[in-house]
C-alpha cells in the first residue's frame, strides 16, 4: 500500500513524504518503511536518530543473547531481533539515498588488465575450456599453482608453525548425519529461479538486485519509483520465497540472456550430494566446509593434546558449494580451497597467552557502531579495541591481528583491508561475535576470511546427534560446594501418560544439564504448555508443566565438564589470491609498449629468480647452469631463459610473472664468475659473485633482508635501458 502527502514545518522535515506498507503472506507481521524527500540536513538527522535507536536495540539484543537482560527467553529474543531487522531496513534505505551521489573509488584497480594477464600467462584458466568450460570451475596453470602453493605455505608457517597448532587432513566426503547435525542439510540454501523457456538458473536475490540497481541508476526513472526500488534493496536479504516472487513480478525481472519470464523462487541446497558405496544406501555430500572434520575429531585431538585447553587445530583442503550462477571469476567458485582454524577455549577464559605480542598492532576496524553512523573505519590498536569493548575477547582479537599481519606479508595493501563486525541481524543464532576480513578490489569490498566466536554450538550439536560426549573437563584446585537447579519429575502423572516409557523420560530429566533444566523452566515461565525432552533412544516426548517441578540443590564438585567455545578464523584461499593479483598488478610504461607487472612479495612469487644469458652464445651456458644449480640447492625456483629476445623483453616477460629478481650472465661473468642482480620494481642492479648473489636472494625471499640491504653489500651496476 502506498500513501503520499506533504509535511508541515514540524516533525523530521517539511518536505514531501510517503509511506510503504509491505504485507507478507508468509509472516505474521508486516514491514514498514518511511521515506521522505528531504534536504541533506533533515536526512542526516533522521539517519542519526535511526542509528542511535538501532544501536540501543542491538545492544539489548546482544545482552539478551548473553543472558544478561531482564528477559532472555526465545520469544523475547525473536521479537527483539525483528525490531533490529526492521530498523536496519529503514536505516539501510536512508543510507543508500544519502550515498547515491557519492563518487565511487574507481580506477584504483585494473580488473581487465589483471584478468587478461592472469589468463594470458596461464596463472588460471576456465576448466575444460576446449569443451566450452563450466562456470565456477578453474584450473591453475604452472605459475598460478606455484603462487597458490606459496600462499598456503606462508599461511601454514604464519599460523600452524608459529602458533604451535595441531593439524589434520579430513576426507572431502561427508555422511549426511554429520551435516544434518551441523545444520547444513536444512539451512544451507539460496533461493533460485529459472528461465521458464531455457531452464537457465539464476540466484534470485542477485538477479533482482541487478534489476533494481539498473532502475535506480537510470536517469529516466521517476523519483518515487527509485524510492520504491531502494526500499526493496534494503530488505533484499530478508525476503522469503513468497516475498521474492512478489518482488520479481512487481519489478518485471526477466532472464538476463533471453528476456524470458522467470519461474517461482524455491530454495536450492548448495551442497553436492552423492552416494557412498556401491549400494547407494549411504547418502553423503562433498563437504561444504572443512571445519566439521575438526569438530568430529575433537575427542581425539583433546587426548592427543594431553586433555589440555586451550588448543587450536588447523585444516587446509578443498570444499565444494554448488553455486547457482557463479559469475565473479575466482571470487565465486564451486570448488575452492579453505584454510580454517578451530581454537578451543574455556567459555569463561578467552584470554590469550600471546596477546601482549600484538596489543600495540594498529589496524582498521569497521565496528557495527560506525557502520550505522559515520560509515568510516576506526584506526586503533588491537589492545585498545579489547580495552574499549570493540572486540569482545583477547583470543578473537589476537587472531584478527595475526590475520592482518598475514595479509601484509602476502602482498595485500593494508590501506585496502579492513575488519568489519557483523551487525546483530547478520549474526548466526549460535555466534556471540563475528568479524570479516574484507579486502577492497575492483569488485568492491570482498569478504576473504571470517573470524567468529561460535560459542559451544558445534561440539554440543555433534554430541547430541552422535550420542558421544565431546566435552572437556576442568579440575578444581580444591573441592567446591555449588548450588544447582534440579528437575523433579512427577512420577504419578508421567506414569499415567507415558506408561512403559516413563522411566526413559525420567532418566532423561535426571541426566539433563543445568542449562537445559533452566531452559525448560524458562519456557514454562514464558507460557509454554509443554517442552520436548529427548530420551536415550532418540525419541522425543512432550512434557507438560504438571509433570515437572524445580528446586535448588547442593552438591560437591572436584571439577566440571563443559563444552569449549570455538574461535574460528576461516580463510578463502582463492579469494585472497585474486585480491593479491589485483593489489600487485600495475603497468610500467616502456619505450615501445606498456608492460604489465605483478608486484608479488618474493615469498609468494611463483619464480624467485630468472637467469638470463646475455645472448644465445654457448659460452654463457656453463655459468647459467652453475647459477641455476646454486639457486636450486637453496630451494629457490628459477627459470633459465636463453631465447634470442632482447634482455629487456625477457625481463618484461618475467615481470609479468611477478619474478622479483633477474640474474644476467654476460662476458664478464665468463671471466670472473660475477653476475648482475636486478630488482623487479626499482629496476636497479648490483653486481657480485655468484654465491653471494644467490645467498642474498635466499635472504630476501625468506624475509631476513631487503633489497636496500643488498645494495649496501654489492656495488651498483648500470646497464643499457630495458
Amino acid at each position: 500500500l502506498f500513501f503520499f502527502g506533504r509535511g508541515g514545518g514540524g516533525g523530521v522535515g517539511g518536505g514531501l513524504f510517503f509511506f510503504f506498507f509491505f504485507v507478507s503472506s508468509s509472516s505474521s507481521g508486516f514491514c514498514f518503511f518511511f521515506s521522505e524527500v528531504m534536504d541533506d540536513n533533515n536526512l542526516n538527522d533522521e539517519i542519526d536518530r535511526l542509528s542511535n535507536e538501532l544501536l540501543e536495540k542491538s545492544d539489548l539484543l546482544r545482552s539478551m543473547r548473553r543472558g544478561e537482560a531482564e528477559r532472555c527467553d526465545s520469544a523475547a529474543i525473536a521479537s527483539a531481533k525483528m525490531e533490529v531487522k526492521d530498523l536496519n531496513r529503514r536505516l539501510g534505505s536512508l543510507l543508500r539515498r544519502r550515498d547515491a551521489g557519492v563518487d565511487k573509488d574507481e580506477g584504483v584497480f585494473d580488473r581487465v588488465g589483471t584478468e587478461s594477464l592472469m589468463k594470458r600467462r596461464f596463472f588460471v584458466t576456465p576448466s575444460f575450456e576446449i569443451y566450452g568450460g563450466i562456470a565456477g570451475l578453474y584450473d591453475y596453470g604452472p605459475p598460478g599453482c606455484s603462487v597458490k602453493s606459496n600462499l598456503v605455505q606462508v599461511w601454514k608457517n604464519h599460523f600452524v608453525v608459529q602458533e604451535s597448532m595441531l593439524e589434520i587432513e579430513g576426507t572431502c566426503l561427508t555422511p549426511e548425519p554429520v551435516l544434518k547435525a551441523s545444520g547444513h542439510v536444512d539451512r544451507f540454501t539460496d533461493l533460485m529461479v529459472k528461465d521458464t523457456e531455457t531452464q537457465e538458473c539464476y540466484r534470485a536475490d542477485h538477479i533482482l538486485k541487478a534489476q533494481l540497481e539498473k532502475i535506480i541508476d537510470d536517469a529516466a526513472t521517476a523519483e518515487d519509483r527509485k524510492e520504491d526500488a531502494e526500499g526493496v534493496l534494503a530488505v533484499l536479504d530478508e525476503l522469503d520465497a513468497d516475498d521474492m516472487d512478489d518482488a520479481i513480478k512487481t519489478w518485471d525481472v526477466r532472464a538476463t540472456e533471453t528476456g524470458n519470464k522467470l519461474s517461482a523462487a524455491f530454495p536450492f541446497n548448495l551442497m553436492f550430494g552423492t552416494q557412498i558405496g556401491p549400494s547407494g544406501l549411504v547418502k553423503g555430500f562433498l563437504r561444504p566446509e572443512t571445519a566439521q572434520g575438526i569438530f568430529v575429531n575433537f575427542k581425539r585431538l583433546l587426548d592427543f593434546n594431553g586433555s589440555r585447553l586451550p588448543f587450536a587445530c588447523a585444516q587446509i583442503g578443498l570444499s565444494f558449494r554448488n553455486e547457482i550462477a557463479p559469475r565473479a571469476g575466482l571470487l565465486r567458485v564451486r570448488e575452492f580451497m579453505q584454510a580454517e582454524i578451530e581454537h578451543f577455549v574455556h567459555p569463561q577464559k578467552k584470554n590469550h597467552a600471546k596477546f601482549d605480542s600484538v596489543k600495540d598492532y594498529s589496524l582498521a576496524l569497521f565496528p557495527r557502531r560506525q557502520q550505522l553512523t559515520t560509515r568510516t573505519t576506526v584506526q586503533t590498536t588491537i589492545g585498545d579495541a579489547v580495552a574499549n569493548g570493540i572486540i569482545d575477547n583477547e583470543t578473537l582479537a589476537f587472531y584478527i591481528a595475526r590475520t592482518s599481519m598475514f595479509c601484509e606479508k602476502v602482498g595485500l595493501n593494508k590501506d585496502h583491508i579492513r575488519f568489519r563486525e557483523h551487525l546483530e541481524n547478520e549474526m548466526a543464532h549460535y555466534a556471540t561475535e563475528c568479524w570479516d576480513l574484507e579486502v577492497n578490489c575492483s569488485h568492491g569490498w570482498i569478504e576473504c576470511a571470517g573470524l567468529a566466536d561460535r560459542s559451544c554450538y558445534d561440539l554440543q550439536s555433534h554430541s547430541e546427534s552422535s550420542k558421544i560426549e565431546l566435552s572437556a573437563r576442568e579440575i578444581y584446585s580444591e573441592v567446591k560446594t555449588v548450588e544447582y537447579l534440579k528437575a523433579l519429575p512427577n512420577k504419578g502423572v508421567m506414569g499415567k501418560e507415558f506408561k512403559k516409557d516413563a522411566q526413559l523420560v525420567m532418566k532423561a530429566l535426571e541426566s539433563m544439564s543445568e542449562d537445559k533444566v533452566a531452559s525448560t523452566q524458562s519456557q514454562f515461565d514464558s507460557g509454554a504448555e509443554s517442552v520436548s525432552v529427548e530420551v536415550a533412544d532418540g525419541r522425543s516426548f512432550s512434557v507438560t508443566k504438571d509433570m515437572i517441578s524445580y528446586e535448588k540443590a547442593i552438591k560437591k564438585e572436584s571439577g566440571m565438564n563443559y563444552y569449549p567455545s570455538v574461535i574460528e578464523p576461516s580463510f578463502g584461499v582463492g579469494r585472497i589470491l585474486y585480491c593479491i593479483f589485483e593489489h600487485s598488478y600495475y603497468v610500467r610504461e616502456g619505450d615501445d609498449e606498456a608492460r604489465g607487472v605483478l608486484r608479488f612479495p618474493p615469498i609468494v612469487a611463483p619464480i624467485k629468480a630468472a637467469v638470463l644469458p646475455l645472448s644465445k652464445n654457448e659460452v654463457f651456458n656453463p655459468i647459467a647452469t652453475r647459477v641455476g644449480q646454486a639457486l636450486g640447492a637453496c630451494g629457490l625456483i628459477y627459470r633459465i631463459d636463453d631465447t634470442g629476445a632482447s634482455i629487456g623483453k625477457r625481463y618484461a616477460r618475467f615481470d609479468e610473472l611477478g619474478t622479483p629478481f633477474g640474474i644476467t650472465v654476460d662476458f664478464d661473468s665468463v671471466n670472473d664468475s660475477t653476475v648482475t642482480l636486478r630488482e623487479r620494481d626499482s629496476m636497479r642492479q648490483v653486481r657480485g659473485d655468484i654465491d653471494g648473489i644467490v645467498q642474498s636472494i635466499f635472504s630476501m625471499v625468506s624475509g631476513t633482508s631487503s633489497w636496500s640491504d643488498v645494495e649496501t653489500i654489492f656495488p651498483s651496476f648500470s646497464a643499457a635501458e630495458e
